[in-house]
């Protein structure tokens, strides 16, 4: 079996090319970056947490686990499921990597979708 890396990295840091496709998945765009800066290849904005769920977690390390769990539930949800099995489609094709302005990326919606991305697929 062989299995692609999914990645995280702040929209702040310089692209490589090691990066494959590049997929920002926070809902509001990050401050102060151009959209040449950031070199996406993609916004999808629709994988993001609900506002609701983004403002009660704040970005507490100690609510982390309760986030990730109500994250979960609400990538069930029909249009965020949808924008989920997109990106496993993309991880499935090569490298990707999870853009997000976070400064603790550890702790963050791209965390709790590279764990539910990792893929394998069978070598060649």
């Amino acid at each position: 079996m062989h299995q692609h890396e999914v990645k995280i990295r702040r929209a702040y840091e310089e692209p490589t090319r090691a990066d494959g496709v590049r997929v920002l998945v926070d809902r509001l765009w990050p401050r102060g970056l151009s959209k040449d800066r950031a070199d996406l290849d993609e916004w999808c904005k629709t994988i993001a947490p609900s506002t609701g769920l983004r403002q009660w977690y704040d970005h507490d390390p100690a609510r982390f686990e309760e986030f990730a769990r109500r994250y979960r539930g609400e990538l069930e949800e029909p249009e965020r499921a949808a924008a989920l099995e997109h990106l496993r489609d993309l991880a499935r094709r090569g490298p990707l990597t999870l853009i997000t302005a976070t400064k603790h990326a550890d702790i963050s919606e791209a965390q709790v979708l590279a764990t539910l991305l990792q893929v394998r697929i069978p070598s060649p």
